[in-house]
């Protein structure tokens, strides 16, 4: 294992103190892992908070800020975050007009995230929860009853948050989560495992004359393994699952996304290669994101997320943001 790594144990809470560091505007907790705003947003105004395993980056410390979230809430690399830790996150940026969890749909994480909404209620803080399950490759893996969350996570930050940051209240920011979640979805791929600094040695064995379709986030098995092909046979495995799913025709937003390990070159030869698939069945690409924002540590390959698009997703995704992940219009 060759990694930029101190103590394998450590990890986790040395990256948070960089974080610190680097980024004054947030404030960082190390003893429950939480990042949040330095400055909250406005009394009055719904909090989103969001959390999950670390080694995704730069989801979700990353997406913290103004238009998107207020904190996130960071569990050791692939291991959801405690139910107590999500309660601290959820208390510090409530602002007295309710908060909504952003889950992804792995069992632990909505488990943990379901007794942090209980533990918030107890306190007098109102509580709306979407789960994200827009991973159209397997119905059930290793850690989901159900679809995995995986890259619409990020568009779903991004256009609640600046739901959030313009005033809307608690009730139409959970539909409008529900809407997306229900209108986005994602299928990716793998050229290589991963190595989680605890474990020492890749995650699975993949042969380098192969490559894994529809994989996880974390690892988990795919729809099947297959040797090698060239980048317009991955692209069009990675988009007519999701044409086969879900009617996206018409405006979309899409991400090419990639998983840690591929250089831009190559996510760029990818993203014109979906492109022009997507096109062809008539989605008109409004807006579009290519690089690294839902990554599994190291592992090479990438994902790809449609979101059917309408005028207001369209204006709200143009809504100025402000995070070490995503900036524009600031």
């Amino acid at each position: 294992m060759k990694k930029l790594i101190n103590n394998p144990a450590d990890v986790l809470v040395e990256s948070l103190r960089g974080v610190a560091l680097a980024h004054p505007e947030l404030s960082v907790d190390l003893d429950n892992h939480v990042i949040t705003r330095a400055t909250p947003k406005a009394q009055g105004k719904v909090a989103v908070v969001s959390g999950g395993g670390s080694g995704h980056e730069p989801l979700h410390g990353g997406y913290v800020g103004v238009g998107m979230l207020d904190a996130a809430v960071a569990g050791e690399v692939f291991t959801s975050p405690t139910p107590d830790r999500v309660q601290v996150a959820t208390k510090a940026v409530d602002r007295g007009a309710g908060v909504l969890h952003i889950v992804k749909n792995y069992t632990g994480d909505v488990l943990n995230f379901e007794m942090a909404a209980e533990l918030a209620a107890m306190e007098g803080i109102e509580v709306g929860t979407v789960i994200v399950d827009d991973d159209v490759a397997v119905q059930d893996s290793l850690y989901t009853a159900g679809r995995r969350g995986v890259g619409l996570t990020v568009l779903l930050e991004k256009l609640v948050g600046a739901a959030a940051e313009e005033g809307q209240d608690l009730a139409a920011v959970v539909e409008l989560a529900k809407r997306i979640n229900g209108q986005g979805r994602s299928m990716g791929m793998a050229l290589t495992s991963c190595t989680v600094p605890a474990a020492g040695k890749p995650t699975f064995d993949l042969p380098d004359d192969q490559m894994e379709i529809g994989i996880g986030i974390h690892g988990e098995p795919g729809r099947h393994r297959e040797p090698l092909a060239p980048a317009a046979d991955i692209a069009r495995q990675l988009v007519e699952p999701i044409l086969a799913d879900l009617d996206v025709a018409g405006p979309a937003i899409v991400m090419l996304n990639g998983m840690g390990g591929s250089p831009l070159i190559e996510l760029y030869l990818m993203y014109g290669e979906v492109a022009a698939l997507l096109e062809k069945a008539g989605v008109q690409i409004a807006r579009n994101l290519v690089g690294d924002y839902i990554t599994s540590l190291d592992m090479a390959g990438c994902s790809l997320t449609v979101l059917k698009a309408d005028d207001e997703l369209l204006r709200l995704w143009d809504a100025p943001v402000n995070t070490p992940g995503l900036r524009w219009g600031a």
